[in-house]
């Protein structure tokens, strides 16, 4: 079978047909890696060879882990079941998902008929408006329900295996055995991941439904506005996902005043750090302060939260601690830290000023109650990553660490990040081998067993992170014009037209077309990172090139002149970070780390949405 793209019976031109991709050399046997519902099915092959499939490499740009793959089924079943089942959004229901070569693809569920949308729409006005009338009380109802869902997750308790019971179980009433209570704490680990992808939906999108509606409207009153000037009417909002960095600024002017500053150069780990501060009383009170700041604001993953691999700065303090530095220098140079959130609240006010006295008089009321609500609900879309991307994410991962950890002591594989080359239905077999195993003072079968598949797997998904995956699989589609789609995920008829060229041969040359992020413009050199333990190679002065950025990243931005990213639209996280840091962007090239090299100068202009390669 080739990858070459296919035909359509009409003679169109198509993306790679899905099944007709081929397995990378050294990569047989992946399907392994994956459940039976991830994969393209034989006997589906009509049915889904009929369908487009978009890559999600704004979510999902790596290969994934076995394990890790349960971040993909939860998320995609929250935004579904709270679309379709929760909400009646009338024209969404879900995306069907797939895997192939370890890469994820989604299609959209078609829309219901004219019909069931006219039903569906009955429901959604009382259940959406419900929200919308009374969103402040019921965010902060979230805000705790999904607080105490992150810190439930510190509450399981992974059992020791003891040699024996206690006596206290035998002379009372004996209960559940450590071995039962074994599985059921993986259980509830995995039921805690389950959960808490619905309440990662249930409002995120009628946020964008809320922000759709105002788009919608400006549109409809001024066609000729571009999308980042309606996106600009709503910045200048504090957010959570700002708030880690701004504990970064906060200890590094505690430092200066204390006086502590010039101990924490060259110190990159919590235990330096510790050590180097821990002996006097200004350094344990500086540290004092570290410790306020770590729980929940070092919960902040390097990636997307998506991919255990990636960690978080509470596991890794390097970049946070070089953050640190960068800023107690420009507090030295007597720069200012805050970010200038009272110029872009000016710049905001004058846009909505100037395009709403162009408005009739008896539509103003309208485009201020939609821009009112579109500000009201934007925190939350991104506040949502912050609590379950990052802060519930993390403690997730470090928990599943937590069994594995207890397996290696059993022997069943030598190190604690094994367990994730498993699916975590192979982990519960495991779990129950190590009842039997405990239960009967055996040895367990799984040390014999698995450190074969998971050496097997680790090579295979070294193959697997070698191949370069299409952007689409399948048919192109007669029109791409879903709002959220082109909004959060970049995918417009112009993006298809650049994929299907650079499927010829033809990349754009030296100029690169996406979607203008964040306005302004900046020369540089560029520095490809294309995963997170690359931004220690950032410096002063560089434009950032990447696959798709992590709120987490926002301490360098300090160091950066423009971003580029090859993934996302105007809603994306990486463009609205920029927009609220002042940093040119341009985000949805396509191929933006695959064109340009590192060390060559390039032009970001965001006000257009082009990167030139000047070099």
């Amino acid at each position: 079978m080739s990858n070459d793209p296919i035909a359509t019976a009409k003679g169109e031109r198509s993306f790679p047909a899905p099944y007709s991709i081929e397995t990378p050399e050294g990569a047989e046997g992946w399907r392994d890696m994956y459940a039976y519902h991830n994969l393209f099915l034989e006997s589906r092959r009509e049915e889904d060879s009929a369908k487009t499939w978009f890559r999600n490499s704004l979510h999902f740009p790596e290969v994934s882990y076995p394990f890790d793959h349960l971040t993909i089924d939860g998320s995609f079943t929250g935004t579904g079941v709270t679309n379709a089942r929760v909400f009646a959004l009338p024209p969404a229901l879900g995306l069907e998902v797939r895997v192939i070569n370890g890469y994820t693809y989604m299609s959209t569920v078609p829309a219901p008929d004219a019909e069931t949308q006219a039903r569906r729409a009955e429901e959604f006005a009382v259940r959406a408006g419900h929200y919308f009338a009374n969103w402040d009380s019921l965010y902060e109802e979230w805000t705790k329900r999904v607080t105490a869902a992150v810190r439930a997750i510190d509450d399981i308790v992974v059992p020791t295996l003891d040699e024996f019971e206690s006596r206290d179980y035998v002379l009372s009433a004996p209960g559940p055995t450590q071995g039962n209570r074994f599985l059921a704490a993986y259980h509830r680990t995995l039921e805690a991941c389950d959960v808490i992808w619905t309440l990662h939906s249930e409002f995120l999108n009628l946020g964008y439904t809320a922000y759709l509606q105002f788009l919608m409207l400006c549109k409809q009153h001024f066609p000729e506005i571009e999308d980042q000037t309606i996106s600009r009417m709503v910045s200048g909002i504090d957010v959570l996902l700002f708030r880690p960095d701004n504990e970064l600024r906060a200890l590094a002017r505690r430092a200066e005043e204390l006086g502590v500053s010039d101990l924490l150069r060259d110190v990159t780990s919590e235990s330096e750090v510790r050590e180097a501060l821990g002996s006097s009383e200004a350094g344990r009170e500086w540290l004092a302060s570290l410790d306020e700041a770590i729980d929940p604001w070092f919960y902040f993953s390097y990636g997307s939260g998506m991919y255990h691999s990636h960690g978080s700065w509470v596991d890794d303090m390097s970049l946070p601690l070089q953050a640190i530095n960068d800023y107690v220098a420009a507090l030295r140079r007597g720069e200012s830290l805050e970010r200038e959130l009272e110029a872009l609240q000016a710049d905001r006010d004058e846009i909505v000023s100037r395009y709403r006295s162009l408005l009739d008089p008896d539509v103003v009321p309208s485009f201020d109650a939609a821009l009112a609500l579109s500000r009201t609900v934007f925190p939350y879309v991104e506040n949502h990553n912050f609590y379950i991307e990052h802060w519930f994410m993390t403690k997730f991962w470090n928990k599943v660490r937590e069994f594995s950890a207890k397996f290696v002591e059993w022997g069943f594989w030598a190190d604690i990040e094994d367990i994730f080359y498993l699916r975590r239905a192979e982990v519960e077999e495991a779990v129950v081998d190590l009842q039997m195993a405990w239960g009967s003072g055996s040895r367990p079968q799984g040390g014999f067993y698995l450190p074969e598949i998971i050496q097997r797997r680790r090579e295979i998904y070294a193959a697997l992170d070698a191949w370069n995956p299409p952007p689409a699989l399948g048919p192109v589609p007669d029109k791409v014009d879903e709002p959220l789609t082109i909004m959060l995920w970049g995918i417009t008829p112009e993006t298809v037209d650049r994929w299907l060229a650079a499927q010829d041969g033809d990349a754009g040359g030296r100029i690169l077309e996406g979607f203008a992020g964040s306005p302004g413009i900046a020369e540089g050199p560029a520095r490809i990172v294309l995963r997170p333990d690359q931004l220690d190679t950032v410096q002063e002065g560089e434009i950032l090139v990447a696959p798709v950025t992590s709120p987490s990243w926002t301490p360098v931005f300090g160091r950066i002149k423009g971003a580029v990213c090859d993934i996302g639209g105007i809603m994306c996280h990486a463009a609205i970070v920029s927009r609220e840091y002042g940093l040119p962007a341009v985000v949805g090239t396509g191929f933006g780390t695959h064109t340009i090299k590192n060390g060559q100068r390039i032009r970001v202009d965001g006000n257009k949405g082009t990167v030139t390669i000047l070099d």
